[in-house]
């Protein structure tokens, strides 16, 4: 009987900081906490960490933040409060870059949870500063997590709080073999989980099976979870899922898949191994899809 019990925690899902909500919503212990000597603060350049000299994410303390910035209160862990600043720290800039994926992805995993959340959090700020429901400027509330269109300034009184894209990425197995693909964008070689964003009014299964049918042609069932990862770029729910075809002719939306093709264990467990030999490249080790391969191969053992 395959061993498929296995705890699965995906680069950026390994937090354990106290968000603290109760603090968030009670303006005099949110001012507590930002009073507390002990308060640190994450050191950001744009969107990119900044790590020390022990390749760790580098902190501060909170009253070295700017006067003129709001803060974002990341949480709280044996009473030391944690924060990043918002205002000016949020200028989108270049794209993050797979060197940059990797570092983070050799972070601890509570760091890297908290660069996520203070990432995603800080790009969301920065990219909603005006009330999309009237138009007026809208200012940070409850500790960085909503923004407030304020009835003084003669807004109309709207909250706005962060958004989550949630994204399906699936295998489908068909008699012992996996289904990958390549996007254009993809070097050479590179084979992933085929993935798609959920539409409004769609489960989870329904969008794993539209998108496996949209992109390769095929018609899935038993669809499982897998598990999850935080994807702060800027910010994303990656869902891992597996699915079974019984038919594994492929039809292919080229502008979407360059290549596809149905791999065996064996050629999985080369790449996974890194084997120059192998047919293709496995996804990296800070991607979902490495660990939703490495399930797949493991609940085969």
């Amino acid at each position: 009987m395959p061993n498929t019990e296995q705890t699965i925690v995906p680069t950026f899902a390994g937090g354990t900081l106290d968000r603290a909500d109760q603090v968030r919503v009670s303006p005099d212990r949110l001012r507590a906490a930002m009073m507390n000597p002990r308060a640190r603060l994450l050191k950001l350049d744009g969107l990119n960490p900044v790590f020390d000299a022990y390749g760790d994410l580098a902190w501060g303390a909170a009253f070295e933040a700017s006067p003129d910035n709001d803060l974002l209160l990341l949480g709280i862990d044996e009473d030391i409060p944690y924060f990043a600043e918002l205002n000016g720290a949020g200028d989108a800039g270049p794209a993050a870059n797979r060197a940059l994926w990797q570092t983070l992805g050799a972070l601890p995993a509570e760091q890297a949870a908290i660069y996520a959340t203070a990432r995603s959090l800080v790009d969301w700020h920065a990219r909603h500063k005006f009330c999309a429901q009237c138009g007026k400027p809208t200012g940070s509330r409850k500790g960085g997590w909503a923004r407030l269109c304020d009835r003084e300034q003669d807004g109309c009184g709207a909250e706005h709080f962060p958004r989550t894209d949630p994204v399906a990425i699936m295998l489908s197995e068909c008699e012992g073999k996996v289904l990958l693909g390549r996007q254009p964008r993809f070097p050479p070689k590179s084979f992933s989980a085929l993935a798609g964003f959920l539409e409004p009014g769609e489960s989870i299964e329904g969008c794993v099976k539209r998108e496996l049918f949209e992109e390769a042609g095929i018609h899935v069932h038993d669809v499982r979870y897998v598990a999850s990862q935080p994807w702060p770029f800027p910010s994303s729910l990656m869902i891992a899922c597996t699915s079974h075809t019984d038919d594994p002719t492929l039809t292919l939306d080229e502008e979407e898949i360059e290549e596809a093709a149905w791999f065996t264990l064996a050629e999985v467990k080369a790449a996974m191994a890194g084997d120059p030999d192998a047919l293709f490249v496995a996804p990296p080790p800070f991607a979902i899809a490495h660990d939703l391969l490495k399930h797949w191969v493991d609940s085969k053992s």
